[in-house]
């Protein structure tokens, strides 16, 4: 019976020969991805046969608008609980927010869906 930690060692070797031209297009692909392990990036690409890295500047726009979103609604429900009152300008503030975030995730559903 094997041990399940030997069959993740990683004791065989694979030399690959590339020209200049070719080193510089795997280093530029690495850094599109964000990874410095070159051993790492080939064997992802000779077994997946892509690599994925998604820089979606919408993704942290969106991630801003939740963080916004939340603290205004943790602030509404204070003032409620501390007042008994809610304001038609909170709730519309919220609303605003409400829209900017669907109107993000829709933007971003699209960008994936052109993968």
């Amino acid at each position: 019976m094997s041990n399940p930690a030997d069959m993740d060692k990683k004791d065989i070797t694979i030399r690959l020969r590339v020209t200049p031209a070719e080193l510089e297009v795997i280093h530029k692909k690495m850094r599109q991805y964000g990874t410095t392990n070159r051993s790492a990036f080939i064997r992802k690409m000779a077994l997946d046969g892509y690599v994925i890295h998604l820089e979606l500047p919408e993704l942290k726009e969106m991630v801003s608008l939740l963080r916004y979103s939340s603290n205004n609604l943790n602030q509404l429900t204070r003032r409620v609980h501390e007042s008994g009152r809610i304001y038609n300008s909170d709730l519309e503030d919220i609303h605003r927010n409400q829209d900017k975030i669907w109107t993000g995730m829709e933007s971003i559903l699209k960008t994936l869906a052109k993968l």
